[in-house]
């Protein structure tokens, strides 16, 4: 059995089970399966494409079915899992700069930050990303290509088997239709002092939000700055190391700092971690003992390490959850896209929507202390507000999302009397779902909505 499938919806065992057939290709590259749905990683009856950009081999096909086990042209966990953990990246023209020059100049960068003003920083920022509309994959402004597998693959086991629906367990607690997490990062003092401020911003509109703070040189966190947080319900994780940059430019020096960075994690009693800049590495995270890490983007086009996820849905990377940023930052928006105004997130989150993800934000205090910058966040806060009011979405910290996901991952569905009911931990905020074919689309009902 390929427990992907199995893990992503939570269905009962006999309606994920999905074998590999055909001889798989010795190299990975990029295919279809179906229209939208786009992978990568081996698969058979066809020529791999180094480039997404490329006219792609549609694997669809080669799909079939020997008794009720689907048999599909590639690995489905394989090519998840690639999409998940960014392996595809290496193949992309984008990342093909040298890794020395990389280093090189990302310390340069890092050693004068502290003494160029936004004004320079924006322009210096601009010039390196000014290729992003070119990149072809991950497709912006959001990418739902884990998603697309998923639901194309449920939607042949539900044509081919006949069938008229498979029940799941659904994606949020009480039937939310999506999660929303906002998060601020606080970059220097001026942001850690305007962070009082920021929390009363948030409650104003009745939302929680995490902070990341730097714990080494950037400013001081002192115990009692910590408790005024977690006084007022809301949450403190782990922002990086020092924010320099060199997290994850050399493995040892990597462990050495995972090794700090787990003392901090502890001292600050928290089991949260976001890296700095969004820089990554998913294969050294076993590194870490954080439960969960925030520091993968959806679409990484506007970052300065580029990839993305391909999924607006929390994934295991080994023992810690991710929880993808699914939105672009305050930061990018304002000062690399020179956009005052909540559009663009509009645009997102109503794609994220769409499958029924989690809607994630990163908003620095230090870049809406300014007038201009703050109207804009509050216009947001409105937008979610009426949105959370309108459309049931469970606003929830990091850590909540965190118990919920592993909570979910323990549960099952168990059949009495012709119907399902859940068992496991906090069953008592699941809710049974239903995956069924309309118009050919899949569609989902959640049971007990009207």
């Amino acid at each position: 059995m390929n427990r992907v499938l199995l893990d992503y919806f939570r269905c009962p065992e006999q309606f994920a089970d999905i074998g590999v057939h055909g001889m798989l290709s010795e190299e990975p590259g990029f295919f279809r399966f179906g229209e939208k749905a786009i992978g990568f990683g081996q698969f058979a009856g066809g020529r791999p494409s180094s480039q997404p950009a490329c006219a792609l081999p549609d694997v669809f096909p080669a799909a079939g079915f020997e008794g009720d086990c689907l048999c599909l042209p590639f690995d489905l966990s394989q090519v998840v899992e690639n999409l998940r953990y960014e392996r595809y990246s290496s193949n992309s023209r984008h990342s093909m700069q040298p890794v020395s020059w990389r280093s090189v100049s990302r310390a340069i960068y890092y050693l004068v930050r502290p003494l160029l003003p936004v004004v320079v920083r924006k322009h210096l920022q601009k010039a390196h990303l000014r290729d992003w509309k070119k990149i072809a994959f991950p497709h912006w402004p959001v990418d739902c290509s884990v998603e697309f597998l998923m639901e194309r693959s449920l939607e042949f086991i539900l044509q081919q088997r006949q069938m008229e629906e498979i029940p799941f367990i659904w994606f949020w607690p009480e039937g939310a239709r999506s999660g929303i997490m906002m998060t601020h990062d606080v970059e220097a003092v001026k942001g850690r002092d305007f962070c009082g401020e920021l929390m009363d911003l948030d409650d104003s509109f009745g939302v929680k939000s995490a902070f990341q703070l730097i714990p080494e040189e950037r400013y001081k966190v002192w115990e009692e700055f910590l408790a005024t947080f977690r006084a007022r319900g809301f949450e403190v994780n782990v922002h990086d190391f020092s924010h320099d940059g060199r997290l994850f430019l050399e493995k040892q020096e990597f462990l050495r700092r995972a090794v700090q960075i787990n003392l901090h994690l502890r001292k600050m009693n928290t089991r949260g971690f976001r890296s700095g800049a969004m820089y990554r590495n998913q294969e050294w995270y076993d590194a870490f003992e954080c439960s969960y890490d925030m520091s993968v983007p959806n679409v990484a086009h506007l970052e300065p390490q580029r990839g993305g996820c391909c999924t607006v849905m929390p994934y295991f990377i080994g023992k810690i959850l991710e929880l993808p940023l699914t939105t672009v930052q305050d930061y990018t928006l304002f000062h690399i896209l020179g956009d005052y105004s909540i559009d663009l997130w509009k645009q997102q989150i109503a794609l994220i929507l769409q499958r029924h993800g989690l809607i994630s934000f990163i908003v620095h205090p230090d870049y809406v202390m300014e007038k201009r910058a703050r109207d804009v966040y509050t216009e947001l806060l409105a937008y979610l507000a009426l949105q959370r009011k309108e459309m049931n979405l469970w606003f929830a910290l990091p850590s909540e999302i965190n118990e919920w996901w592993r909570a979910r991952f323990q549960m099952q569905l168990v059949s009495e009397s012709g119907k399902w009911r859940i068992e496991g931990p906090q069953k008592e905020r699941a809710r049974v779902a239903y995956a069924r074919i309309e118009k050919d689309r899949l569609v989902y009902r959640v049971e007990g909505d009207s």
